[in-house]
């Protein structure tokens, strides 16, 4: 990726994260980014493009997360997946989840053009989360289970905005994978 494209992109994640991805339009974007329509186009091809750019980068910055956080329970016994949660659901990470979860519903509705970009990230957050995994636990349905879970934690927190309700539920999940792990 060029320099300028990753600017733009960085500029394009930032404007959505301030103003919603449901009636994202190329002009209002661009002059919003300080560039033009033409140029976006240029660089990402189509306003679908951009965004599966926009949301591909928001998914590997949330996955570096993952990836960085250790195996073992952390300070407190915290497990992983609980200091995840923890992570995600800071203040400031809730309006890139709403972009997020907004997107794929809107995505959901165009499946020829965002259908590869879906079945891509649900395949890379499974395998991700399944590597992350122990014993017993370690498979593609646990997996699925614990993204599926996460997935409806976060849009319920974003619906409701009761953090307290929706960190308990993870609580009682992982609770629940614990004692079906043996540990």
């Amino acid at each position: 990726m060029t320099p300028r494209k990753a600017e733009l992109l960085d500029a394009a994640i930032q404007f959505v994260t301030e103003h919603g991805v449901g009636n994202l339009s190329l002009r209002p974007l661009a002059e919003g980014i300080g560039t033009s329509a033409r140029l976006l186009i240029f660089h990402f091809g189509t306003k679908e493009k951009l965004l599966t750019e926009i949301l591909g980068e928001v998914q590997a910055r949330f996955q570096a997360v993952v990836t960085s956080m250790p195996q073992e329970h952390g300070s407190g016994g915290r497990a992983p997946m609980r200091r995840f949660w923890d992570h995600m659901t800071r203040p400031e990470n809730l309006p890139l989840l709403r972009v997020l979860y907004t997107a794929h519903f809107i995505a959901l509705e165009n499946q020829s053009e965002f259908g590869p970009y879906l079945t891509d990230t649900s395949r890379n957050w499974v395998s991700l989360i399944e590597s992350r995994l122990h014993g017993p636990l370690r498979n593609k349905a646990i997996a699925t289970l614990c993204a599926a879970v996460f997935d409806g934690l976060i849009i319920e927190l974003l619906a409701t905005g009761d953090l307290r309700r929706s960190t308990q539920a993870m609580d009682a999940f992982i609770g629940l994978l614990k004692s079906r792990s043996g540990k």
